[in-house]
């Protein structure tokens, strides 16, 4: 018999976690024990869920969720003479239903997961026309960050990941080389997320003021609505280093997701931000994990995350521009949403 064990991924978030829990009448629950068979490891999971997941409301109303009701439903397909391969892809089908790109299951010879937040949409994206956007003599500013100047003097930022954040100095150089840009151009789409702080720091250098940019709530039970209070996310205008306060047009895709959605709904806030393109795909709650008594890792959706108007983001964030790629401009070589983005802020210099 294996104890349920909840594994934090950041000391902020773990710390706040801990507390909440500290507070909870109902720990006794986090001691319950599984056995290490397959109805043993289908309880566990469905458990852990049923504690820690922090949507269940969100999914019974937008997608029809029962989580009892999966239990019962899931229950009639476990034996505990069925494979692993066989219990793990029923575990998966189950936290499927939940259509949550931070719902995984880990095992030792697959990864669970459900992406119809991007592969049910159109891609709105084509990596062959964003590097002829860059050109050959782009200049690479971090490990997923590239720009370059458009021949109408514009800057085209491309931010293929929040994997790792670009350094003060590089962002500096990067914005002190386009001083003179009419505005900039910046292109998130298939931003699978990453690292959320790389995210805060370079929308931190699109504002001037502090701000609220969004709200957070944090699980203090067992139960589906046990939450703590509120908690404002605020963003603080980068201290010493370079502003922008000319346009900004960001470019998103629903393949935008976690903290690339975060960066979506932040610059969102800004009153120099234009947001242009698809809805992103969403990813709105910080993901922690849990191992199953065989082992094999859950990770899950813990606390909601609200933009600044108090609307939930785990479906994603919508465009202040709705746009969709033109089969005839990609035909042509052109990109529709970079033209788009050219455009509307070449259209901003004629009419402020």
């Amino acid at each position: 018999m294996k104890t349920v064990k909840f594994i934090g991924l950041t000391a902020s978030v773990a710390f706040l976690l801990l507390l909440s829990t500290a507070c909870s009448q109902n720990t006794e629950r986090e001691d319950m024990e599984f056995s290490n068979t397959p109805a043993g490891n289908f309880l566990s999971l469905w458990t852990i869920m049923d504690e820690r997941y922090c949507f269940f409301d969100l999914k019974k109303e937008q997608l029809g969720v029962d989580w009892n009701e999966v239990q019962e439903r899931y229950a009639a397909s476990i034996s505990n003479e069925m494979s692993n391969r066989s219990l793990f892809e029923v575990l998966c089908n189950m936290i499927g239903e939940l259509r949550d790109g931070h719902v995984n299951l880990t095992s030792p010879y697959d990864y669970g997961r459900n992406w119809s937040w991007k592969t049910d949409y159109p891609s709105n994206y084509s990596a062959d026309l964003r590097k002829k956007y860059l050109g050959k003599d782009y200049v690479i500013a971090g490990d997923g960050y590239f720009y370059s100047i458009l021949d109408d003097n514009i800057g085209y930022l491309v931010v293929e990941s929040f994997g790792s954040s670009m350094s003060s100095s590089r962002i500096n150089v990067m914005l002190n080389n386009m001083t003179l840009c009419n505005g900039l151009i910046i292109d998130i789409r298939d931003n699978g997320g990453g690292d959320l702080s790389a995210a805060e720091f370079l929308a931190s250098h699109f504002t001037e003021k502090r701000l609220a940019v969004s709200y957070t709530c944090y699980k203090t039970g067992p139960g589906h609505n046990d939450f703590s209070k509120l908690y404002k996310n605020m963003l603080t205008p980068a201290k010493e280093d370079l502003r922008w306060i000319k346009p900004v047009v960001l470019l998103t895709n629903r393949g935008c997701f976690s903290s690339a959605n975060d960066f979506a709904f932040t610059m969102k806030a800004l009153e120099n931000v234009t947001l242009m393109g698809d809805t992103t795909g969403g990813g709105g709650g910080f993901p922690m994990s849990s191992e199953l008594p065989n082992g094999w890792v859950v990770r899950f959706s813990s606390a909601p995350t609200f933009d600044a108007e108090m609307n939930h983001v785990e479906f994603g964030v919508a465009p202040d521009i709705r746009l969709d790629m033109d089969e005839a401009d990609v035909k042509a070589g052109k990109d529709t949403y970079i033209e788009r983005a050219r455009k509307f802020i070449n259209d901003k210099l004629v009419n402020p």
